[in-house]
């Protein structure tokens, strides 16, 4: 029999070791990633007929209202029977192109489309809701730029800086000149304490620009890795070689699909041409860079552009949102290449959970190209080309997420 002695040197250190991760569970639960579910109910049916196009964009506004762009350039006639004289099926035809959702999936506000007012993007890609609840939208069109309106639809002021209307493959690339955009404008996003405006210049382009928001005055802007305007080349970027590690090129890489400003003063760069997250300061000056998904092809010749059947879409960070607990702990990146959202610790860019996974049903995603966070943790995404459909996930441990690290006993 084994001595009592012999017992307590063996067995004590199993209890010691015990009352160790009992005082740690708290500390390492408070640092649980987020788990998603889907809500296969939400939204509810459009009225009037409408069809859901293109769920180009999502902005959640500061009453937890989701705003969506619904694009409406690649509707099918299939799509629309409701729309021809006579009608030829019981549903659908064209809604208008910004609309606003309340928590529970109810449409509240519904307007605009092309021709609503002059300067009307000929193809809506962004779309922000500062805090006095003016609507801002932009398009990616030559000739396109970013209006503004009441969130009723009023219309209030245009950015301009418009480049000419004139065939794409007329535009070229110039990242030095900052007085127009002649691509259009891809993507913006607002820093309204500092009242200015960033708008990461890269489906041409690429480099980060900064405008007064109030005046559309230009302030100051960037390349890759915080090099200065006049250092960005304006030669073709080579293709992206997956055979090895990730080219780690010191320019940007186009596309530039969004930009997103943290609490603690960070900007968040989706680069999608390289499978990238570049992290600056909001005055420009490079802090670190995040790979997501790496061995994903982001450019070259064997990426498929708009409806290509011949070849897939390219890259992986289509857009981000961070999340909305105090600490936003977490960066929850759009894949729309391998349509995962895929869960980040925003500290060190190391994935920590993911959901989707290409698919039709409730819970996949095909096209993810939009993704925004409320401020319960609900995660809303928005899917384009054929995907067309916006969908809701609902945090399962929200509560965990938000819990502060425990004190540890001294």
């Amino acid at each position: 029999m084994q001595s009592w002695k012999s017992w307590t040197k063996v067995h004590g250190l199993g209890i010691g070791l015990c009352y160790l991760v009992l005082i740690a569970v708290p500390d390492m639960r408070a640092q649980t990633a987020p788990v998603y579910k889907v809500d296969p109910f939400w939204p509810k049916r459009l009225p009037n007929k409408w069809s859901m196009q293109q769920i180009v964009d999502i902005y959640v506004d500061h009453e937890d209202h989701i705003w969506v762009l619904n694009r409406a350039d690649d509707a099918r006639p299939d799509e629309l029977g409701a729309a021809t004289t006579p009608p030829r099926s019981e549903c659908c035809r064209l809604g208008p192109e910004v609309l606003e959702f309340d928590a529970d999936g109810n449409v509240l506000k519904a307007w605009g489309d092309q021709g609503y007012v002059p300067g009307w993007p000929g193809r809506l890609q962004t779309i922000g809701v500062d805090r006095d609840e003016n609507v801002w939208i932009s398009g990616t069109m030559p000739g396109d730029s970013i209006i503004k309106f009441t969130k009723d639809g009023k219309f209030l002021w245009d950015f301009d800086h418009r480049g000419p209307r004139v065939p794409a493959e007329q535009v070229k690339q110039d990242n030095q000149q900052t007085s127009t955009f002649p691509p259009g404008i891809a993507a913006f996003e607002f820093d309204e304490d500092a009242r200015e405006m960033f708008i990461p210049d890269g489906f041409l382009n690429k480099r980060i620009l900064v405008y007064d928001m109030d005046t559309g005055r230009f302030k100051r802007g960037w390349g890759g890795h915080g090099i200065p305007l006049d250092e960005v080349d304006n030669d073709p970027t080579p293709p992206y070689d997956v055979s090895g590690p990730p080219p780690d090129q010191k320019q940007f890489a186009p596309a530039l699909h969004c930009a997103h400003p943290s609490r603690d003063g960070l900007l968040y760069v989706c680069e999608r041409g390289s499978d990238r997250i570049q992290v600056f300061t909001k005055q420009g000056k490079f802090v670190k860079e995040f790979f997501v998904h790496p061995s994903t092809q982001s450019r070259g010749p064997n990426c498929g552009g708009i409806w290509s059947t011949k070849a897939p879409p390219c890259g992986t960070v289509y857009n981000l949102t961070l999340s909305t607990d105090p600490q936003q702990k977490y960066l929850l990146v759009a894949d729309g290449t391998n349509n995962m959202v895929w869960i980040l610790n925003r500290s060190d860019g190391t994935v920590v959970g993911s959901f989707g996974g290409n698919g039709r049903y409730a819970g996949q995603l095909h096209w993810i190209d939009s993704i925004a966070m409320d401020s319960k943790g609900n995660v809303y995404t928005g899917e384009v080309e054929d995907g067309k459909r916006i969908q809701k996930f609902a945090p399962t441990n929200w509560e965990e997420v938000n819990r502060p690290p425990a004190v540890r006993d001294r």
